[in-house]
């Protein structure tokens, strides 16, 4: 199966700023359907951005629109999410995932079959 490997994540003051990433398996990744999503405990888990690396397009939660985004180096089969704004609200793990079977349509209600280890990000107010 696809590996994902996350990393970035910290602790930081409400206001600021994160970027993580996501490196991929190569085989995988250049036409793959990637998501992130985020899971606080006592919380559902959400989806908060995905992204289509063939054709670049993105697509956002509410809860980050206009906060976050997501971009990709292809030469290193990673891809990022910049988090900007942060709230407390944001704190959560965040994990890369990526769906079993990708039919073309990829959001952020695609379905997640593979993650990778997560990473904490704590925001502090």
């Amino acid at each position: 199966p696809v590996q994902l490997v996350e990393s970035g994540g910290r602790s930081v003051q409400a206001g600021g700023s994160l970027r993580l990433s996501c490196e991929v398996s190569r085989w995988y990744y250049d036409n793959a359907c990637l998501g992130w999503f985020r899971q606080a405990p006592g919380k559902e888990r959400e989806t908060i951005a995905a992204i289509s690396v063939f054709s670049g397009s993105t697509t956002f939660a509410d809860s980050v629109k206009g906060r976050f985004a997501i971009f990709k180096d292809n030469d290193k089969n990673t891809i990022h999410l910049q988090m900007n704004s942060l709230k407390p609200e944001d704190t959560a793990k965040y994990y890369c995932a990526a769906p079993g079977t990708y039919g073309g349509i990829c959001g952020v209600d695609s379905q997640w079959d593979y993650w990778g280890q997560g990473t904490q990000v704590t925001v502090s107010s």
